[in-house]
């Protein structure tokens, strides 16, 4: 998915420390993975405490599960700062794809979407991880549909046969297993096709900006 840069540590001294573990924890997840990921690695990361982990995390997997809830919080305010700033719903979804194309070149190490990240890993590891992932999964695509169901009341995209919400599903499911494939691959051929099969439904050159 696109992924603007959330969670960057700051260097607020006034900044909490539950907050400051979310946003270490999520530079250090988003890079290595869940399970490569040690808690101690976290805490002189962070230079937080175990005592201090505990007081706000039962577990490191409740930890991932707090990560991913604000992950896509953060994100929410990024997609909907993103509608605001387009004058038109198209205009969003093209920012909104080519966003995601540059985060998961295969030559790019950082920024990786935490989504595709975690996807595969954490499904068969936490219950609450996976739950916690799939409401963000839905709430992105609830953006798509409606950025899609806007640009088909202007008349930017061609109105079909199938509704906005599953045409925002199928983008969505297109494009992240993309991004998998692309790690697999180490090519970027795989995102080349669905940014191709994007661009054509938004009736916007495949060009992507600078």
């Amino acid at each position: 998915m696109t992924e603007p840069r959330f969670l960057k540590p700051q260097t607020n001294s006034h900044q909490d420390t539950k907050t400051q573990l979310l946003e270490v924890g999520y530079q250090l997840l988003s890079k290595k993975g869940f399970s490569a990921v040690g808690l101690q690695q976290i805490l002189t990361t962070a230079g937080i405490p175990k005592g201090s982990f505990y007081h706000y995390f039962a577990s490191k997997e409740a930890f991932g599960e707090a990560i991913i809830e604000h992950y896509f919080l953060q994100y929410q305010a990024r997609l909907d700062a993103l509608a605001r700033t387009q004058t038109r719903a198209n205009q969003a979804l093209y920012h909104y794809f080519a966003q995601w194309y540059n985060t998961q070149q295969s030559s790019c190490d950082v920024d990786k979407c935490l989504v595709v990240k975690l996807s595969a890993e954490v499904a068969d590891l936490s219950e609450a991880m996976t739950k916690a992932l799939y409401q963000g999964y839905e709430q992105t695509i609830n953006w798509l549909a409606a950025q899609i169901e806007a640009s088909f009341e202007s008349g930017d995209m061609a109105l079909t046969a199938i509704s906005a919400k599953s045409l925002a599903k199928r983008w969505y499911f297109a494009w992240l297993g993309a991004s998998l494939v692309a790690k697999i691959s180490r090519s970027n051929a795989p995102l080349d096709e669905v940014w191709q099969m994007t661009c054509d439904s938004l009736n916007i050159s495949a060009e992507l900006p600078s």
